[in-house]
């Protein structure tokens, strides 16, 4: 894959306008809604990662890098699973570097920079999620050669990483980008019409999900160390279905 950069020079006004809009919006919406743990990590990324000015990935990089040993690596959007996997076994998540239009505040068909660095990145602070994310990645790597086990894992993914629920003692708080990113995804979670399920990794692997619609079905995890300690049971599963002896 190709070595891509942030240009940093390359962004406009509108740019900044419209991270400093999505950024405000969701540090309004998100109090009683993410889990504090997303909160927390957010305030310590605070003095690279805020409202006032789009991020820069090198000193974004040099945060990561301090507390678990993870990095951002620049791509120009949806890339080949296997190089998806491989990245998030080496302890480096992708990120494009272009941003939505104002006309595109609510949705957006494929992630952007607000999605991939405000939903995905404070949360690679917290040890026990970050070792989960690269224990996910290391799977893919492993087992991904098989197009069922692929499509599995792209499950665990979406009902994990991107739309995933945590208990906080009897409450139901957030910690999926895709709903972290999202003002319209972050109310809708707390909707009459909506079913949270116990996090069930081999329910999870045959579920499928279509990506053009908002969700209405969820599940939820205890703890973060369950969800790296899962991975355990995500692995037989995986031997299973590729008949590893």
């Amino acid at each position: 894959m190709e070595k891509m950069t942030q240009d940093y020079a390359k962004y406009t006004s509108e740019d900044t306008a419209v991270w400093n809009t999505l950024f405000e919006r969701q540090l309004k919406n998100l109090p009683g809604k993410a889990h504090p743990e997303y909160l927390h990590c957010l305030d310590q990324l605070s003095e690279v990662l805020n409202p006032n000015k789009i991020p820069d990935f090198s000193e974004l990089n040099e945060k990561l890098m301090a507390e678990n040993g993870w990095s951002i690596v620049v791509v120009p959007g949806l890339i080949p699973v296997d190089d998806f996997f491989k990245l998030l076994s080496e302890k480096k998540f992708c990120s494009s570097t272009w941003l939505r239009q104002m006309s595109q505040l609510d949705y957006l068909e494929e992630p952007d920079m607000f999605h991939d660095i405000f939903g995905h990145i404070p949360l690679l602070m917290n040890s026990e999620y970050a070792r989960f994310v690269q224990k996910f990645g290391e799977m893919g790597v492993k087992y991904g050669y098989d197009k069922t086990v692929e499509k599995q894992l792209q499950r665990l993914y979406w009902f994990t990483i991107e739309f995933g629920l945590i208990k906080q003692q009897n409450l139901t708080r957030i910690y999926g980008a895709g709903i972290l990113s999202s003002s319209g995804e972050s109310n809708h979670i707390y909707d009459d019409d909506i079913t949270v399920l116990p996090y069930d990794v081999e329910k999870i692997l045959d579920n499928d999900f279509i990506t053009s619609e908002i969700q209405t079905q969820y599940y939820e995890i205890e703890t973060y160390e369950q969800l790296f300690e899962s991975v355990g049971e995500l692995e037989e599963n995986l031997m299973e279905e590729v008949k590893v002896v």
